[in-house]
């Protein structure tokens, strides 16, 4: 199943019906008088997050989804059915935007949150509706209004608790590989990884998503490369991981550029804590190691930790030390959400 992460679909709220002009007209009833009823609403679209889906990729085959017109009234006092409602099912963490793809129209985290989209048209009265002491016998019936429709975006951002960032081959695949059950795509070339993958990193009785961001490199936020699209996947993210591969000459520049490209895009992910790691550190000896870590130190202004993901060496270190700028992250959301109030104070 291939990814992707955006579309553009089409979508239309259901006519209201129209109402009916109507006269009761039976064997030994003299006066019938108006019995047109009134018609049905028409459909609704409503968007909802569901269970089992990470793609769009439903919405690359079908861009228009249009609800039901409601039911013409009828004679005898009979309405007309409510339109169909038409459902558009998407995976967690989609967004909704307008045509412009940036008015924000609703943005679902979580499993079973619905929203409406577009009401259906109200459905038109009947001529049995129009009945009174000096109009006993209306001849007119209202049409159903039109419902709305427009263009929206879908945009899907996934939801993981820490994101892999880092210049190609970096190691970022072979990281997400050896810590969770994900199958990425790994090869001695740049840009092998094009789409963003997820898996779910188990460490000490504990786990949590860990996101592949596809590689970035100098000028991504102008289009360089696969460009910096993929980036919102981890505007969600608690901590990002910096993978900064040994085995090149300047390793402070290669952080500085990933540095300077997640500046560029903002939405909070420079201000995003961050972990910072020089991997493959199998490949050269002590001696280089420690000059490159040193190095990497100057040019981040934090600590650095070093691994090897393909041996194994600083994994679990490492995976802690996500967990704990989780808990750090997840403790500040909730003191913001509820404050601690200071019970000994009076006024």
């Amino acid at each position: 199943m291939k990814f992707l992460d955006q579309a553009k679909v089409f979508i239309k709220s259901g006519n209201g019906g129209a109402g009916s002009v109507s006269f009761r007209r039976e064997k030994y009833v003299e006066f019938g008088g108006p019995d047109g009823g009134n018609g049905g609403r028409g459909g609704d679209v409503w968007v909802e997050c569901v269970d089992g889906l990470n793609t769009l990729i439903d919405y690359r085959f079908q861009q228009h989804f249009k609800a039901e017109t409601g039911t013409h009234g009828m004679g005898r006092d009979r309405s007309g059915a409510a339109g169909g409602d038409v459902t558009l099912r998407v995976p967690v963490g989609t967004q909704v935007f307008e045509e412009d793809n940036e008015t924000l129209i609703v943005d679902l985290t979580e499993i079973g949150q619905r929203a409406r989209l577009l009401s259906g048209g109200n459905g038109g009265f009947g001529n049995a509706h129009f009945k009174t002491a000096k109009n006993q016998a209306p001849r007119r019936a209202n049409p159903g209004l039109e419902g709305g429709e427009k263009w929206v975006w879908l945009r899907l951002k996934l939801i993981a608790d820490a994101g892999l960032v880092g210049l190609p081959n970096a190691g970022k695949s072979t990281f997400l590989a050896a810590t969770s059950a994900a199958k990425p795509k790994i090869a001695d070339y740049p840009f092998t990884t094009l789409h963003p993958g997820l898996g779910v990193v188990a460490i000490g009785g504990r786990d949590f998503v860990l996101a592949d961001i596809p590689g970035l490199i100098e000028g991504a936020h102008e289009g360089a490369g696969i460009g910096d699209r993929f980036l919102g996947h981890i505007e969600r993210c608690r901590v990002l991981v910096h993978l900064v591969d040994a085995t090149q000459e300047d390793v402070g520049n290669a952080y500085t550029t990933i540095r300077g490209e997640l500046n560029a895009y903002g939405n909070g992910l420079e201000e995003r804590a961050e972990i910072v790691v020089l991997n493959k550190i199998d490949a050269l000896d002590e001696e280089t190691v420690a000059e490159k870590l040193a190095e990497l130190k100057q040019a981040s202004g934090s600590d650095v930790m070093k691994i090897s993901a393909v041996a194994g060496q600083g994994v679990d270190q490492l995976l802690y030390a996500i967990l704990r700028h989780i808990d750090v992250e997840v403790a500040a959301r909730e003191e913001i959400a509820n404050p601690t109030i200071d019970e000994t104070w009076k006024p």
